[in-house]
């Protein structure tokens, strides 16, 4: 049936109900990561003050070794054919698994928010240009077409889903493949060689970004969409086609991104106040129309994983309800908090990054752990996932002291500037030439994070070896 509700939650799937092959995994990732803001990103490349190719290089790597992770963490839900947070609990412990259940539910929730709002600003810049249509009707007109498609598919499920995404994916992939057709001649060779290279540090730091901006983010999320499948499926499979599924898109349109922005520095400076509107004024006035079809549907493709799996971390984090109740509860929290970023706040959008930003720490360092228990781990008892006094034990202290350490260090090294009362952050960066230096914007915490958190997970297991 083409709208059959999925009726599993945070439970392990039977063996009968799982089906499929690796490649199926390319439509959720494509479609959640085909978004025109991808393209915007490219001059956030170019701001580090590096040049066309090293954005280039900037763009490969970054997206690719996040997506390495997410790649790695579906791992996870072949083996277990559990969700994410549910096999999380093997690593920190039944209850103990609560605090980083929390901060994934605030960032599914957080991103589902910003992602549909975004989707209901972007047709009121585009039909600015077209005229006849006034601002609060095209506002109106991104909302509900951002908020019933998210909804229909976070609530219906993981079948709906799969679906959805693939007519997301090859429909955005082709209005995507013709918007560069529309604007390669707006792309200047000269003016792009003639950038001068930024420094090892600079480098660094959009690397970082794009790590954090593109990948980082769905590690949490990785064995939602690999657990219905057959667990006889290579792991090799696996992480390639979440790689290649999710990478695909993103890479292009950023190094296409930089390639434009570079070339223009009116451009340039304009994605930074109007992301979806800076990349349209190139375009033809007949274009503008399908372009915020594929801006809509190119943002809620993530929005539609995020609610889906906000549901399912909500029923993971103790709420006794139903996966498809849960997940309309999400949606209501994401309607109320889109009204208020698009209708009433007037910058309410970057404090509001910079918080889900700080919660990112965090889950940086919980996603290194949980990469590395799902390399070390062969085997997991699955019904002791739902037992507080079973072998998983209630809480496991010594992960969690390796998740907070992990956290303090990466704070310290993190310049964070979306709000005022997150200043207190990098109160490490003395260490390194202070918050104006070289490093100043690289949020090298981040990748402090990522490293305590995956080497504090392997020398645990080598002490509980030796002991």
């Amino acid at each position: 049936m083409p709208f059959e509700l999925e009726l599993n939650s945070i439970n392990q799937i039977a063996d009968i109900e799982r089906r499929g092959k690796a490649s199926d995994l390319f439509w959720p990732w494509c479609g959640a990561n085909v978004s025109v803001l991808a393209i915007s990103y490219g001059a956030y490349f170019l701001g580090f003050g590096i040049n066309f190719w090293q954005a280039t290089i900037a763009a490969f790597l970054g997206t690719v070794l996040s997506f390495a992770l997410v790649g790695i963490s579906s791992l996870a839900g072949k083996q277990s054919s559990v969700p994410t947070m549910i096999r999380s609990r093997a690593i920190f412990g039944v209850k103990g698994n609560l605090a980083p259940g929390f901060l994934t539910y605030l960032v599914f929730v957080g991103w589902e928010t910003v992602l549909v709002s975004v989707a209901t600003l972007a047709p009121g810049t585009l039909f600015d240009r077209l005229g006849g249509l006034g601002r609060d009707a095209s506002l109106s007109l991104g909302f509900l077409v951002a908020v019933s498609l998210t909804i229909m598919g976070g609530v219906l499920g993981y079948k709906v889903i799969m679906q959805m995404q693939k007519w997301i994916s090859l429909i955005t992939l082709v209005a995507t493949a013709i918007y560069m057709a529309l604007t390669l001649n707006e792309i200047n060779w000269q003016e792009l060689t003639s950038l001068k290279a930024g420094s090892f540090a600079s480098l660094i730091g959009a690397i970082i970004f794009g790590m954090t901006g593109i990948g980082l983010g769905w590690v949490n999320a990785a064995a939602d969409y690999s657990r219905y499948l057959p667990k006889n499926v290579k792991s090799s499979h696996v992480v390639s086609w979440t790689i290649f599924g999710a990478s695909l898109a993103p890479i292009v349109m950023v190094i296409y991104g930089a390639a434009l922005a570079g070339s223009s520095k009116q451009l340039s400076e304009s994605v930074a106040s109007d992301p979806i509107g800076a990349i349209t004024n190139i375009l033809p006035t007949w274009f503008l129309f399908i372009f915020a079809l594929i801006a809509i549907l190119g943002l809620i493709g993530g929005a539609i994983l995020d609610l889906y799996s906000s549901g399912l971390v909500l029923v993971s984090i103790g709420v006794p309800i139903k996966r498809h109740y849960a997940a309309g509860i999400d949606a209501m929290i994401m309607l109320i908090g889109t009204i208020y970023i698009v209708w009433i706040s007037d910058n309410f959008l970057l404090p509001f990054q910079g918080f889900l930003i700080t919660i990112g720490v965090p889950l940086a360092a919980w996603s290194a752990i949980f990469v590395a228990d799902v390399l070390l781990r062969k085997s997991v008892h699955e019904d002791e996932l739902f037992n507080p006094f079973g072998r998983y034990r209630g809480v496991n202290w010594s992960v969690i002291s390796v998740m907070v350490i992990a956290t303090f260090i990466g704070y310290g090294f993190v310049t964070n500037t979306f709000a005022s009362w997150l200043s207190w952050q990098g109160y490490f960066m003395d260490l390194i030439g202070g918050k104006d230096g070289q490093w100043g914007y690289a949020n090298v915490g981040v990748l402090f994070a990522l490293v305590i958190g995956f080497t504090g997970r392997l020398a645990l297991n080598r002490s509980r070896a030796e002991s």
